[in-house]
């Protein structure tokens, strides 16, 4: 699942495979953006913000989300794409590689000038240059609703998925429906912080160190299974802002209170 950390990881390949590079092709195949047309243009490079994706050329800013499902890979010009191309939503080449966007949920193109319209909303990115952990606890622990919910919210700390907030609750021992006022945020955002970092550089993320295929999480997508530390069976459940944008929970009873 594409989080704060995949995202990263995903600016700094398409920096590395495309900056300083001029665009020899580029398609954008979503309506909205078809007829933009920046080849020709200079690549300045790539970067993230929280999950938020920015491929800058030129004077322009090509802006992407991944959502659940999305995704960018690299090719060499004319490698056989891994994916059907009906799910291309992107296409930035240069003479030595190309760029594939699939099933991105957002694609559009802006002035680099006008980028913060589409990202000054977010709260501090622990991956970022310009982190600001002072200003992610007060975010946070200004929000009066529960603890999973408001860590899930990127205008309070951008980058944390519901991956992360499971795993996280978990390792402090709070349930996900504490309210948040009743939550030590600085010593859940400074774990946060710690993990993501961590995380950022791993092929496969982890939360309990181990790498080994269904063995890298705590709670997260284990409901019914034992807790890893107590042998209590994990439980799952449903939390959100509103009906529409909720989000599956797990949390183990014994070690969560």
């Amino acid at each position: 699942m594409p989080e704060g950390d995949t995202v990263f990881r995903t600016a700094r390949r398409l920096d590395e495979a495309l900056a300083g590079s001029a665009v020899t092709r580029f398609d954008l195949r979503v309506p909205r953006a078809a007829t933009v047309d920046l080849t020709g243009q200079t690549v300045h490079g790539a970067a993230s913000r929280g999950k938020h994706l920015l491929l800058r050329i030129g004077d322009s800013t090509l802006h992407s989300h991944l959502r659940m499902e999305g995704a960018w890979y690299v090719y060499r010009p004319g490698e056989k794409w891994r994916h059907p191309a009906f799910r291309v939503r992107a296409i930035v080449g240069t003479a030595e590689r190309e760029a594939v966007g699939v099933d991105l949920a957002e694609v559009e193109v802006v002035p680099t000038r006008d980028e913060e319209q589409l990202v000054g909303h977010l709260g501090p990115d622990p991956l970022s240059a310009d982190w600001d952990p002072a200003e992610a606890v007060r975010r946070v622990g200004a929000d009066e609703r529960s603890i999973h919910v408001a860590l899930l919210d990127q205008r309070n700390v951008a980058g944390f998925g519901n991956e992360y907030a499971a795993e996280l609750l978990f390792l402090r021992g709070i349930l996900p429906t504490t309210p948040t006022p009743r939550v030590d945020v600085a010593a859940l955002i400074d774990l946060g912080v710690r993990t993501i970092r961590a995380n950022r550089d791993r092929v496969d993320r982890t939360f309990t160190g181990v790498n080994r295929p269904g063995q890298t999480t705590w709670v997260y997508g284990r409901a019914g299974h034992p807790c890893r530390r107590c042998g209590t069976l994990i439980r799952k459940g449903a939390q959100g802002a509103d009906p529409a944008r909720e989000r599956v929970t797990f949390w183990c009873p014994t070690c969560q209170r």
